[in-house]
């Protein structure tokens, strides 16, 4: 097929063609004597991305599944009680691979389409008198149903109860693109992936570590190796990592951090906001609903939009594939065949968004339902026209 592949899951997110000359580099010696004044600045300039002066953020060759475990076993014993409320289908995986690592999870089954239930939360932390608890878990944005919740508001329990937790944060679909504050919001440990804001190909879990939760991982019993936080600290105050590096990715990295440092942060979550806002004035204009159940929850980087009784999502996104070349996200676990995604994250600009727009309706006329004709394309034109920044 001519053309391009417009790509517009929620990761991999596009990537900039700057992002991609940068990692097109011979293969080089990662021990070389000049290394660590390529790489000690890295650490420096995540640490702002992820709102922190007083943690540290760590780089591992792995996916942001690997950033999870790695949050984890450093962390916890076996048999520490977790609580997990399950939103979508990441907060399930989480959970799961909880369970999996011998951990004994609290779960709080939720309505999909809503985020963490904060009063739900505190009346079983305010239970736990004995502190049985050691880490509360939140997915700051769920990909699966295209919701926020609020992390300011669970540290805010926390506080309120002066319980101890550990405050971990699943922030892979929303870390460079939605404002994060992990020192503002008392985050202890916060998960990122090269593919979403970043901007990257997958292969690099990135995660914020706090001080409390570097004391937590001298104790912690949990068995790792790879993921170990002290092999990886005492090699990253040099300038360098206790195992071969992914040296493409990281050149990588460096030019993702100047291009969004460049655009300013600020900016850049004002750009997601607005892209995500055009996309469900589209969702409007069709007169389909989102799965967010409450504005309150809507998501910066990816709408999930249900389809009518009697379509089959999957046959959609399908179609969008075959007949259009046009990637969207499929609905997951027990949202298949129910609802698609349109991810709407990391290198993106004005037309890319109408272009994913405009492919959707005829793909959502082709498959039989029945929406106007250029409805949400200008729905999504008058809001971006309207908002575009002046300064």
């Amino acid at each position: 097929m001519p053309g391009r592949n417009f790509l517009f899951i929620p990761g991999p997110t596009n990537m900039p063609e700057r992002v991609r000359r940068a990692m097109d580099v011979p293969l080089e010696d990662h021990r070389r004597v000049d290394y660590p004044a390529s790489v000690l600045p890295l650490f420096e300039d995540l640490k702002r991305v992820f709102g922190t002066t007083t943690g540290k953020v760590l780089i591992f060759s792995s996916s942001g599944t690997g950033g999870w475990e790695a949050a984890l076993t450093n962390t916890l014993s076996p048999g520490d009680r977790v609580l997990q409320a399950r939103i979508g289908q990441f907060s399930h995986l989480w959970a799961e691979l909880c369970r999996r690592l011998g951990l004994d999870v609290q779960v709080v089954e939720c309505e999909w389409g809503t985020g963490v239930p904060l009063e739900h939360y505190r009346e079983i932390l305010t239970a736990d008198k004995q502190h049985a608890i050691k880490a509360v878990l939140a997915t700051h944005n769920e990909t699966a149903t295209g919701v926020t919740s609020d992390i300011h508001g669970v540290r805010k329990i926390l506080d309120d109860l002066k319980h101890p937790a550990l405050l971990c944060v699943d922030g892979v679909s929303s870390i460079g693109c939605i404002e994060f504050k992990m020192d503002a919001w008392g985050v202890d440990l916060a998960v990122a992936g090269s593919q979403k804001g970043f901007m990257l190909p997958t292969g690099l879990g990135i995660v914020g570590v706090s001080q409390k939760a570097l004391e937590s991982s001298k104790t912690a019993q949990l068995r790792r190796a790879y993921f170990d936080f002290g092999d990886m600290l005492r090699m990253n105050e040099g300038g360098w990592f206790p195992y071969t590096p992914a040296m493409t990715l990281i050149h990588g990295l460096r030019e993702s951090l100047n291009l969004l440092f460049e655009e300013g942060l600020p900016n850049v979550y004002a750009r997601h906001h607005r892209f995500g806002e055009a996309v469900r004035r589209a969702v409007a204009a069709w007169e389909l609903k989102l799965c967010a159940k409450d504005p309150k929850w809507y998501s910066s980087t990816v709408s999930t939009i249900c389809v009518p009784e009697g379509i089959d999502s999957g046959k959609l996104v399908a179609h969008a594939y075959q007949r259009y070349n046009l990637s969207l996200g499929s609905g997951l676990a027990q949202l298949a065949g129910k609802v698609f995604r349109i991810g709407h994250l990391g290198d993106l600009n004005e037309l890319m968004v109408v272009s994913a727009i405009a492919g959707t309706e005829m793909v959502l006329r082709d498959c039989g339902i029945n929406v106007v004709p250029g409805s949400g394309v200008a729905a999504a034109q008058e809001y971006l026209r309207a908002s575009f920044p002046t300064s």
